[in-house]
């Protein structure tokens, strides 16, 4: 029996496989077909976190002034031929490579190549409130941005000329050049902006997005396919493929599926339990590495009973993680006990984990004064490198909380209104999410559990003084020994309050088509295809 959700997909595909066929037969073009796992929620990275987007936009049609050194979390230049750090750590000041062109399309020309107008535009815009840029998309916000704790540390920004840029901070700020290499900081087009703001379509920046990336935006059919062609002036050099298909393709078995019959030659997000016979396969390849990544359950601590700690530690206490490990991941992880994983710098290894104990929890409940406690969990649609199946563990955290005698009702929705809703501060029950990190632990401690990301992507919405005070003066530290001290310490705080349940660190598996050349796995689980090409 065919399920009405598989219909669909093989409806959608279809629609996908027919544009890389009409792509593919344009001059011979090489047409290359990744099957990703959601939707994009737009194409302005400014405006989105999640990895699904990110792949779709800031990976392919943007750069930024400085990027990730493939296979790496090292940061380099790129937009930025190169830069200079003051002796106070307070002014950071970029030369920008010259001769950088901005896409031509079909819906816009530009006149000129990148100058400093369009980096000081694509950080301004979300900055300042008074910038007509700042609330383009009336329901859109710059959580990254503000959750990287940006508007707190810029002073200014100022063009010092065409082809220089100087950003002035009002502190030392450790993380600041990792941070101009995450999506957010992608460099859009003023002069696309003004174009499209006399035209009354400022919209159409997060629909119609143009950059200086390896590829350009061609179109983009809801939850079927987005196309792409290569940049043919993209100043890192064309990309060896012509045309670029992501058929979007939620369930992770029609995705394999898809992967064999070689409708697509590379695939996110592999089943776990599907790992081993992609190995044997020899028409396959898999790439591993640990992830840099944490999955994790999230408590609303601001709403009672998930405000008192007790009850916090309680639930975490009733919950079988290993059961998780081995159902969910198949064994392709490691507990989590802390919330960055054992492959971040600063990982606190002395910490104990909360013992898997339904006795203990159970009378810690009835310590805490609750009795017949119902809650939501929330389990996301989509699988991601740190969840391959949020509804799975759900029902093994339902059943588990069952046995200490706590109803839980399990919610899910469509992977956009999740992340969406997810966030608002007055959201009920606890939230099954996770991240996958950069090079430094700020991305993980400030952008996910201090008090500036409450209403963004601190999704327990939890604010500690204690923990606070050392993740800020962890950022601000220029000495990495330091630093190591300060989050390890942060590390107590969070185990002792846990705001989360945290449950995994995944192994992260990329299969492809043996033909496939040039693919380099990203620590941050991205999706990056300048320089990928299919072998005849």
């Amino acid at each position: 029996m065919v399920k009405q959700g598989e219909r669909d997909e093989k409806k959608n595909f279809t629609a996908a496989l027919l544009a890389a066929t009409l792509l593919g037969g344009i001059a011979n073009a090489k047409t290359f077909v990744y099957c990703s796992e959601a939707s994009p929620e737009g194409f302005d990275p400014g405006l989105y976190y999640s990895g699904n987007t990110v792949d779709a936009s800031a990976n392919t049609i943007y750069n930024r002034l400085l990027e990730f050194k493939k296979g790496t979390t090292e940061v380099q230049p790129a937009l930025a031929e190169s830069y200079e750090v003051s002796n106070d750590g307070l002014q950071y000041t970029f030369k920008i490579r010259p001769g950088v062109k901005f896409q031509t399309t079909d819906f816009f020309t530009p006149t000129r190549a990148l100058n400093a107008d369009d980096v000081i535009f694509s950080f301004e815009r979300q900055w300042k409130a008074d910038n007509p840029w700042n609330k383009y998309i009336p329901s859109g916000s710059w959580g990254w941005f503000a959750d990287s704790g940006m508007p707190d540390v810029l002073d200014k920004i100022e063009k010092v000329d065409d082809m220089t840029v100087k950003f002035t901070l009002k502190r030392r700020e450790a993380p600041f050049l990792v941070n101009l290499a995450l999506p957010f900081s992608s460099v859009l087009s003023k002069e696309y902006a003004e174009k499209l703001q006399a035209d009354g379509k400022m919209d159409q920046m997060d629909q119609k997005p143009l950059g200086t990336g390896p590829f350009m935006f061609v179109e983009y059919q809801q939850n079927a396919v987005v196309r792409y062609r290569a940049n043919p002036e993209y100043w890192g050099g064309k990309p060896p493929i012509d045309d670029l298909v992501f058929a979007i393709t939620p369930d992770a078995s029609v995705r394999y599926q898809r992967l064999k019959a070689n409708e697509c030659q590379i695939m996110s997000n592999p089943n776990p339990a599907d790992v081993a016979a992609m190995k044997e396969d020899a028409d396959f390849k898999v790439l591993e590495q640990e992830g840099l990544n944490v999955s994790y359950l999230g408590y609303n601590t601001t709403q009672a009973p998930f405000d008192n700690r007790e009850v916090r530690k309680a639930l975490n206490m009733a919950i079988n993680k290993q059961a998780i490990v081995d159902a969910v991941f198949q064994g392709r992880a490691t507990i989590a006990k802390n919330p960055v994983p054992p492959t971040m710098w600063s990982y606190n290894d002395a910490i104990e984990d909360d013992k898997f104990d339904p006795e203990v929890a159970k009378k810690m409940l009835a310590e805490a004064g609750v009795k017949n406690l119902s809650m939501k969990i929330w389990a996301m649609p989509v699988s991601r490198p740190y969840m391959p199946n949020a509804r799975r563990a759900a029902e093994l955290m339902q059943a588990d909380l069952a046995n200490i005698g706590v109803k839980a009702e399990i919610v899910t929705m469509d992977w956009g209104e999740y992340w969406k809703r997810s966030a608002a501060k007055d959201r009920d029950g606890a939230v099954t999410l996770g991240w996958t990190g950069t090079g430094d632990p700020n991305d993980f401690f400030y952008t996910l559990l201090s008090c500036g990301a409450v209403g963004g992507n601190n999704r327990a919405q939890w604010c500690n003084k204690e923990f606070d005070e050392l993740v800020t003066k962890a950022r601000e530290s220029g000495d990495r020994a330091e630093r190591i001290k300060l989050y390890e310490q942060a590390q107590v705080v969070f185990k002792r309050e846990a705001p989360w349940l945290t449950i995994a660190h995944s192994l992260i598996a990329v299969p492809m088509r043996k033909n496939v050349d040039g693919f380099i796995q990203m620590p941050t689980s991205d999706f990056i295809f300048t320089e990928v090409d299919i072998q005849e």
